[in-house]
């Protein structure tokens, strides 16, 4: 597939498989989040994912966090106890994307100015 078939010429790129792709890992946080839940298998719990972070307000973790589980890319499983207990990992669709962002963490490794 050559990025014309991706993104052809005339057409609104949100419409296009890479505008699709990017509205589910764009902005500033999904693609961290994605990491650190790979990094944690098999599950985060939420305090444990903002401190990974770090930087992130809660209402913007929050809001990412619900945006990525219904886009399907990763699983929010609640336990019913005191205190209530939250864990995130990723779904299978959210696995299938890893291997993406390994490549683009290889790219700016070896192409780092």
């Amino acid at each position: 597939m050559s990025i014309e078939d991706c993104s052809p010429t005339g057409i609104d790129i949100k419409d296009t498989d890479f505008g699709y792709t990017l509205s589910l890992i764009g902005g500033k946080y999904k693609m961290i989040i994605l990491y650190w839940l790979a990094e944690y298998k098999p599950a985060i719990r939420y305090n444990e994912l903002k401190r990974c972070i770090g930087t992130i307000s809660h209402k913007t973790l929050s809001i990412n966090l619900k945006e990525l589980e219904s886009d399907k890319l990763i699983v929010r499983t609640e336990y019913p106890q005191i205190p209530p207990k939250v864990e995130y990992s990723l779904s299978n669709r959210g696995k299938s994307l890893i291997p993406v962002l390994n490549m683009m963490c290889e790219w700016g490794g070896k192409n780092r100015i």
